[in-house]
């Protein structure tokens, strides 16, 4: 048999091993000398090494019962920086020991470490699952500007936690041992490796340092990723059956998970949010433990096909009762949310045995086999955590209702905003604009005198009721503003609280300055320069008027003229002159203004619509496209939210 072996990385820890071999030379080379005297000499199995040096544990020593063995995972030295950094390397004394004790008497052949790292084929993710890591990097490079680093903390750590993994060998599964004070997680390591590593005993806590175990070479970086040094690296029991069921474990034993030492607790996050797999070990007392399922199981329920749950020391149950524990367990496990991988279904795994005796520990490493010979845990777990990473955005990207601006929401900011500027109020002036022209143009003189008169007259002080320019000016913002409220409300109605907020602030920033803007742009477009134009049958209307007045002027001054008896007596012509004058100037007048309507209203109603389209382009440059591109925004990061949870369509 052989015996187990140090395991630990030359490349992977050199300055480590240099600073403890520097400490081990500077621990007195008087007490060496009392420590090689007892290890070397005085102890069974163990003798001084060439050129009578000994090593403390992780030295490697020449004795009859052991040959402590220092192999290269993957770390490319050579046997001669394999020799030197194995004299200043150093391991836990008492576990050496023990393990030494274990193999005492038997002949061990010396194996030839062969000095080529082994090629590490890297981890390869499948195409939906690289879609989905796409999916979920875009979706945080554009949703940086809008949510703050907290709520984007954890999909940050899945991608770079997947790209570091990526890296990593793929023929290796990495499976962590987990479980409260007491419940023989070390029992349980132990039982897997075929020999005793990690310490066990009734000292609580025991394990104070995560211990890492390997049954094939090539998987230092996936220990140096998860913070194990050399010192703490073991090989299990070597034998062949062991090699071809688990080749390619690498299996980490960790501090307790409710230790008093918040170091140990530490240890237990952090390596746990690393590794491929975890079994958590539960004893009949604990099984039931709130921590343990609120703080570790339910988070983790998504992660069912990377659990195993083992129910140890049912050796201490008497008769059915472990079957009564064992199906209590199921039942948390259920409430929990973790599915069951029963009848062949995916799920968490859920195993009763026991380490002290060995029952049940066979079926844990025929499973663990099956398990690690698929090599599909490393893309489970980080497909795992996407999938919870997603549930934890689900708050800020979906919506349970269609989002964005309605075109009858467009219509009715343009409506506001013209209102805001007086579009209809311009157009009717405009209109009376071209009426008056034509009433200058084609009314009688003695009309135009009087109503001349009249404007005159109106316009004198205290006759009508003239608003200031402050009022108009106040009247107008307050209409900017209820229009820019009542198009963000429904803008940002129904999207989640970050992007109705960023909805908001881009309409804010666009609403400033939009009433000065629109008051320009009033002055601008809705006060036509010079007269309004002619239609063609203006200087036909002109030429009767003047005709209209001239009978007038003609019929009146013969009149005249036969009263001073300048003419001869004869009222009939000028008399019917005047009447043709007096009649047909009105007529003429009467006639313009029938004509003049369908142009007129026409005129006011190009004006109004030139106003109503300024305004609509102003609030728009200023209003809505800032709002329109935060609503493409979010629905962008929609869709890519909706390739991170795997839908394949728009979430919400």
């Amino acid at each position: 048999m052989t015996a187990v072996t140090d395991h630990w990385d030359h490349s992977d820890h050199t300055g480590d091993n240099e600073g403890r071999g520097e400490r081990g030379r500077h621990e007195g080379r008087g007490e060496r000398e009392g420590r090689e005297g007892r290890e070397g000499r005085g102890e069974p199995g163990g003798h001084q090494g060439p050129g009578g040096r000994e090593g403390r544990g992780g030295r490697r020593g020449r004795g009859d019962g052991e040959h402590a063995r220092v192999e290269d995972d993957g770390g490319g030295a050579d046997d001669a920086s394999a020799d030197a950094d194995s004299e200043t390397a150093w391991d836990d004394g008492l576990i050496a020991r023990r393990v030494s004790e274990t193999a005492e008497g038997q002949a061990v052949p010396e194996k030839v470490v062969d000095t080529k790292p082994p090629a590490v084929t890297p981890l390869a993710y499948d195409g939906s699952l690289r879609s989905r890591l796409d999916a979920l990097r875009e979706l945080v490079g554009l949703s940086r500007t809008r949510l703050d680093s907290k709520t984007l903390a954890e999909a940050g750590r899945v991608l770079d936690e997947a790209a570091a993994r990526r890296r990593l060998s793929g023929q290796h599964t990495v499976v962590a041992i987990a479980g409260a004070t007491g419940s023989g997680k070390s029992q349980l390591f132990n039982a897997l490796a075929g020999v005793a590593i990690s310490e066990t005993g009734v000292r609580r806590p025991t394990t104070a340092a995560p211990i890492a175990c390997s049954w094939s070479d090539g998987a230092a970086s996936l220990i140096d990723r998860i913070g194990i040094p050399g010192r703490l690296r073991r090989r299990p029991l070597q034998s062949p059956e062991a090699e071809a069921q688990l080749g390619g474990l690498v299996l980490i034993d960790l501090p307790d998970h409710d230790s008093a030492a918040v170091q140990h607790r530490e240890h237990v996050d952090r390596i746990l949010a690393l590794v491929d797999a975890v079994i958590w070990v539960v004893d009949p007392e604990k099984y039931a433990d709130a921590v343990l399922h609120e703080r570790y199981l339910r988070p983790m329920a998504g992660h069912a096909e990377v659990i195993f749950v083992v129910l140890n020391q049912v050796d201490r149950l008497p008769g059915e009762a472990a079957d009564q524990v064992l199906d209590d367990l199921r039942r948390l496990l259920d409430e929990d949310g973790i599915a069951l991988g029963e009848y062949g279904e995916p799920g968490a795994s859920v195993l009763a045995l026991s380490a002290l005796t060995g029952d049940g520990v066979g079926e844990l490493r025929e499973a663990l086999g099956h398990f690690v010979a698929r090599r599909a845990a490393a893309t489970r777990r980080i497909s795992a955590d996407l999938d919870a990473a997603a549930a934890r955005l689900w708050p800020v990207y979906a919506t349970e209702r269609r989002t964005g601006l309605s075109e009858e929401a467009r219509e009715e900011f343009a409506d506001r905003l013209a209102d805001a500027v007086g579009a209809t109020a311009a157009g009717e002036a405009a209109e009376r604009a071209w009426l008056r022209n034509a009433n200058r143009a084609c009314g009688t003189p003695w009309l135009r005198l009087w109503r001349w008169c009249q404007d005159r007259y109106d316009l004198m002080p205290g006759r009508l009721p003239v608003r200031t320019q402050a009022d108009e000016e106040a009247t107008a913002r307050q209409r900017v503003e209820q229009a820019v409220r009542t198009v963000v409300e429904q803008a940002a109605g129904g999207l989640p609280t970050p992007w109705a907020q960023a909805v908001r602030e881009a309409a804010v920033r666009g609403a400033q300055g939009l009433p000065e803007e629109l008051d320009e742009l009033a002055a601008r477009v809705g006060s036509p320069a010079g007269r309004p134009p002619r239609p063609g049958w203006w200087p036909a209307a002109v030429l009767a008027q003047a005709s209209m007045t001239i009978f007038q002027v003609i019929g009146g001054l013969w009149l005249l003229g036969q009263i001073i008896g300048f003419m001869s007596p004869n009222l009939g012509v000028p008399v019917l002159l005047m009447a043709i004058g007096i009649v047909g100037g009105p007529c003429v007048e009467w006639a313009c203004k029938l004509a003049a309507r369908g142009p007129a209203r026409r005129y006011g109603q190009e004006a109004e619509q030139r106003l109503r389209e300024a305004a609509a382009s102003c609030g728009r440059a200023n209003v809505l496209d800032p709002v329109a591109a935060e609503l493409l925004r979010y629905q962008e990061v929609r869709e890519q939210y909706a390739r991170v949870t795997g839908v394949g369509a728009s979430v919400g």
